[in-house]
């Protein structure tokens, strides 16, 4: 009968576990692969047939249903996130106007998702992050829900750092004091702006620094009271539209309000200013897949620290590079060190690593 009873419970927050991945993003870093018609979330960047939002919502698998996914996109890339995640209801894809940063994505979600399910447990994802142990990342993702299904706790996930990286925030942890609750969780003293060099290897010196990952997991009721303290402005729009969440009125609600959002990020609008905010130290390999350079050193890589991302690709005297072309050319390559080769679609992508933040210079010129 205590097994039944067990099982129920398990099977009923399971129902009540709700995922929204936020893949909004234009960014072009991995040109010529990804472009503004079609950003790197939506492409396969490792070369395993998947595209890092599909990748993204098999994580999940076992922790929250399919009917339970929500994707927070812009309005152009409605048609794309269908056709990748078809068993997704069309209408969990909720489509900005324009772009407003993560603070106004997860107001607009966080009511919608209300309107359905008032005691929903929810964790919030970029779609274009890389995770190599699947199983710790589940099993800390149930932790953490586990944690917020009956609470006002905010938690954020802390990635353990393995380099000094300026390209990431930092959240600092107060390990002295972990909760009562769940020992692997604590409570969280600041966030960090991205540092610069320095301090980022002061941080890593200390353990109480962690990477911010992005990833957030609370209860609908605490996030939503949380914007009505932090973001009245923005709670008003998204609270304003509860009776049309669901009907045919609610696009072009949004299309009208949308705009008047504040230009805001979550961590400024809620995370550095609530009280009950934690953080859960993990480790579970993880990337944000930022630049080419990170994929490298996320990919396999042979003697000689080279990257080959495609179907046949053959490496002479050559050394640190990131090769991708997968679409079923042969490619031969002598001499090079430290470069990207990447081919798409009839465009062929030469250049040094070190000098991968012109890429953005590229792409513009191919418009």
């Amino acid at each position: 009968m205590q097994f039944i009873i067990n099982l129920k419970r398990i099977t009923m927050a399971r129902i009540s576990n709700h995922l929204v991945i936020m893949a909004g993003g234009v960014g072009s870093r991995f040109w010529p692969m990804s472009t503004t018609e079609k950003p790197k979330q939506f492409i396969d960047v490792l070369g395993i047939g998947k595209s890092l939002l599909q990748l993204t919502v098999e994580r999940f698998k076992g922790i929250v249903p399919v009917e339970n996914v929500w994707v927070v996109t812009n309005q152009k890339y409605a048609d794309t996130v269908s056709q990748q995640l078809p068993d997704m209801p069309r209408d969990h894809i909720l489509c900005e106007p324009c772009r407003r940063n993560t603070a106004p994505c997860i107001a607009y979600v966080s009511w919608r998702i209300k309107s359905k399910d008032p005691k929903a447990n929810i964790v919030v994802s970029p779609s274009d992050h890389v995770v190599l142990n699947t199983q710790e990342f589940q099993r800390v993702i149930k932790e953490c829900l586990t944690f917020t299904s009956d609470t006002d706790a905010i938690v954020t996930l802390g990635m353990k750092p393995t380099r000094p990286e300026t390209g990431y925030g930092y959240i600092q942890a107060d390990l002295s004091s972990n909760s009562l609750r769940n020992r692997e969780i604590f409570r969280v003293d600041s966030f960090r702006e991205k540092p610069d060099l320095q301090t980022a290897k002061q941080y890593i010196s200390q353990k109480s620094y962690f990477w911010n990952a992005g990833i957030f997991i609370w209860n609908v009721s605490t996030i939503v009271n949380a914007f009505r303290i932090y973001q009245p402005q923005l709670a008003k729009i998204f609270e304003s539209m509860m009776p049309i969440y669901g009907t045919d009125k609610e696009q072009a609600e949004v299309n009208r309000l949308f705009p008047e959002c504040e230009n805001i990020s979550v961590d400024y609008a809620i995370m550095e200013k609530a009280e009950e905010i934690f953080v859960c130290p993990a480790d579970f390999g993880w990337s944000d897949l930022g630049t080419w350079g990170s994929l490298q050193q996320q990919s396999k890589r042979d003697l000689y620290g080279n990257a080959c991302i495609g179907p046949d690709i053959t490496l002479y005297e050559s050394h640190n590079c990131i090769i991708h072309a997968t679409q079923e050319k042969k490619v031969v390559i002598q001499g090079l060190d430290g470069y990207i080769v990447a081919e798409n679609d009839g465009t062929l992508l030469i250049c040094k690593l070190s000098e991968e933040q012109r890429i953005k210079q590229f792409s513009e010129q191919d418009k």
